[in-house]
């Protein structure tokens, strides 16, 4: 080709580019696949920047489509269905429960997985999933928190009456397996599955000792591993997959101990006394945060480190979070903390010195936000919603309010947010 003559070596050159843009662009568009519980990431975190601002009001600004959701469909009565909806490529699947007419609470209530068309919101399809062992005496965890996950080859669910399954992309149960000693999960089960390889890990926190974290085979359910948690008691959080110094690491925030556990095979690499029981542990880089979604403090840690590293690397606390069951966004050097009620606080981020607190009226302390690239924040949901701008000082872009509130949090397409309400999903996009 001659790369000594000027115009073939830019030739080349852009060849090379290109290809590498190309490359980063496949892996950006199979990142964005909005696979689980607050994204590819487990952080709320997405690539994309076209997302609109303000929407609904009277004239439905940029709602393109909102469709009804299974208990809305055969007008049940419906759990509280905090589970979130996640996308891959031009499909939504979501999870719901409801008691059919003429059924009473105290009875075990329908366990839905749907499937809709991204494009225009139709229901594709709507399963059943068998119940598992628990009935629940006590409805305010309720049966319908887990948010669902997927790989592209299965779905995999879970549902507060104590089970977890996998379903092909068309719905077909291929398996299920019941969680054991249920009886200890403090009032319900909350937590969702996490995707780590070719295995489904979930983090089960129950009183008595009896808190475990278990690896499934994802093609056929059968447990891999299994490792007890006796540190860790009654808590519904959903543990956070990461890198740290270049090797995967779980980070799991349990009512007594924040870890950082080795997800090939559940050992716990390091730990720090730490108050967490609902919101998930964000990650810059170089600290890990962690709070209890019931109240308690809020440390920063660096984990880099073995066993104990209460008393070496907790860089800064907040003495207290007051109860938000939602998690925590990070942008930047802003770590921003929603809770009861309805109080948005913000934090520096390398400091833990609080830079503003404020009330956002009537938003969801259970949604958990969404954070753009460019610095924008939303705290959405299928009723009042906020979109801010993350920066020492409080800037609201947006108030939105569909009126159809709900704890689930929004999912993300490229150019879409996807919110679930209580009787309806909407699609909301500019153009």
């Amino acid at each position: 080709m001659g790369l000594n003559n000027p115009s073939n070596f830019l030739r080349a050159l852009a060849i090379v580019v290109a290809s590498l843009v190309l490359g980063s662009h496949r892996d950006l568009l199979k990142a964005e696949n909005w696979s689980g519980y607050r994204g590819p990431t487990g952080q709320g975190l997405t690539t994309e920047t076209n997302l609109p601002t303000e929407w609904g009001g009277p004239k439905n600004l940029h709602v393109r489509w909102k469709t009804p959701l299974p208990p809305t469909v055969v007008k049940a009565e419906a759990d509280r269905n905090q589970s979130s909806p996640i996308i891959w490529n031009d499909r939504i699947y979501a999870t719901t429960v409801y008691w059919p007419a003429g059924t009473k609470h105290d009875e075990f209530p329908e366990q839905h997985v749907s499937c809709y068309q991204l494009d225009d919101g139709k229901q594709l399809w709507d399963v059943t999933v068998p119940h598992g062992p628990w009935r629940l005496g006590d409805l305010r965890g309720g049966y319908g928190a887990p948010t669902p996950a997927t790989d592209g080859q299965r779905l995999y669910v879970a549902f507060g009456s104590a089970i977890i399954a996998a379903l092909d992309m068309q719905g077909k149960l291929i398996w299920k397996q019941e969680l054991k000693d249920s009886t200890a999960f403090d009032v319900a089960f909350a937590t969702s599955p996490v995707i780590y390889r070719d295995s489904i890990l979930m983090h089960c926190g129950r009183n008595n000792k009896l808190s475990t974290l278990t690896a499934y085979d994802a093609a056929t359910g059968n447990v891999r591993w299994e490792k007890k948690q006796p540190t860790l008691a009654f808590d519904h959080t959903t543990p956070t997959l990461v890198k740290i110094a270049g090797k995967p690491q779980l980070l799991v925030s349990g009512s007594s101990e924040l870890q950082g556990v080795e997800p090939e095979s559940g050992d716990v690499v390091w730990f720090a006394s730490a108050s967490g029981d609902v919101p998930s542990p964000v990650y810059d880089g170089s600290l890990v945060y962690s709070d209890s979604g019931r109240g308690g403090p809020g440390i920063a840690v660096d984990p880099i480190g073995m066993g104990d590293v209460t008393k070496t690397n907790i860089k800064w606390k907040i003495p207290q979070i007051p109860e938000g069951l939602g998690s925590a966004a990070l942008s930047g050097d802003y770590l921003l903390r929603l809770h009861t009620p309805g109080v948005l606080r913000c934090f520096n981020f390398k400091t833990g010195k609080e830079l503003f607190s404020s009330r956002l009226e009537g938003v969801s302390t259970q949604s958990s936000p969404i954070v753009a690239p460019d610095g924008v924040v939303y705290f959405a949901s299928a009723g009042k919603s906020y979109v801010v701008k993350a920066g020492p000082k409080l800037e609201i872009l947006a108030t939105n309010d569909l009126q159809d509130g709900s704890e689930a949090s929004p999912a993300v397409a490229p150019k879409r947010l996807i919110l679930k309400g209580s009787k309806y999903m909407y699609c909301i996009r500019k153009d």
